[in-house]
């Protein structure tokens, strides 16, 4: 027992605390930031179920030290440096989109929200009524639909895969392009303010978990998601249910409240305080709704019903 306080005595001599700046802590925060998105982004790809693999080897690796088991270690040892480059080729696709989505990404205007509001907005509230309108009609007769609904991530690229309309938005319209048999009724429909830039165009097909119930059409509206901060609206042939697609998140069986919730959101529009105020001269400096609103990637395929808030 001396022996043991002796030795805990010697120790604590020795122990010291070192000091702290305060450029430790910003530090240590960026890599729990780090690390928490990193998770984060690997819960739902193939990374995670590699990751577990991985933690299984670190197991075995630790026990292999500990009992000294010079072979193991050697082995290890020398194809460690090959695992990782295999890990890379591997995930290459993930990666790439990870790479991708964080381009894409402006934290200084996600923590203070400096945007240029208008008494419109990004489009009128009739547009959203034609929206809205057009996608309940179909619903009802169950024909399928995929609108596309741009913000500040450029849709150009996907522009280019159908066929110009640069028309303005109207339910009729939007009927018309969806209604089967129609030349221009397969692919999505891109909006882009309040005119209808393009239909027929093609989509990128999401490699998330999701419910095998879905089709195609539901993947494009989540892929296309996965890439900016374009909103997806999604009507089921089989079901005439409607779907939104944001950020990667898929909320399913959503009604015409909901809808116009989450277009109203999407559309940045003065209220009512805020138009007054801006008409006194006064504009408000930040906007700190978007620190608060709900980050990408999460679980890809969510059976959910909620506003956009």
């Amino acid at each position: 027992m001396q022996h043991f306080f002796a030795v805990l005595i010697d120790f604590w001599t020795q122990f010291h605390m070192p000091i702290l700046r305060w450029s430790d802590f910003i530090e240590i925060l960026i890599i729990a930031f780090l690390v928490y998105h990193m998770l984060n982004w690997a819960k739902n790809t193939r990374a995670w179920a590699l990751l577990r693999g991985v933690a299984v080897i670190a197991a075995f690796v630790i026990i292999a030290a500990f009992f000294n088991m010079t072979t193991i270690l050697w082995i290890i040892q020398n194809v460690t440096g090959l695992a990782v480059m295999a890990i890379v080729i591997v995930l290459q696709p993930e990666l790439r989109a990870a790479i991708e989505e964080l381009g894409q990404q402006n934290f200084l205007s996600s923590l203070f929200r400096i945007e240029k509001k208008t008494p419109e907005g990004r489009f009128s509230d009739n547009t959203i009524g034609e929206i809205i309108r057009a996608c309940t009609m179909m619903a009802r007769v169950r024909t399928g639909a995929l609108i596309v609904i741009e913000q500040t991530s450029s849709l150009q690229e996907e522009v280019r895969t159908g066929i110009t309309i640069d028309a303005a938005v109207s339910s009729q319209l939007l009927i018309n392009i969806f209604e089967k048999n129609t030349p221009l009724h397969d692919g999505a429909v891109i909006i882009r303010g309040n005119r209808i830039v393009a239909a027929t165009c093609y989509l990128p097909i999401s490699d998330s978990r999701m419910d095998k119930t879905l089709g195609t059409r539901h993947r494009a509206g989540v892929g296309i998601s996965e890439k900016g901060d374009s909103l997806t609206l999604i009507v089921s042939e089989e079901n005439g249910s409607i779907s939104i697609a944001y950020r990667g998140m898929l909320y399913r069986n959503v009604d015409e409240e909901i809808m116009r919730k989450w277009l109203t959101e999407l559309q940045n529009k003065l209220e009512e305080e805020e138009e007054a105020a801006a008409e006194g001269g006064q504009e408000p400096l930040f906007r700190w709704s978007g620190f608060f609103r709900k980050g990408l990637t999460g679980a890809k395929n969510e059976d959910k019903t909620e506003d956009p808030e």
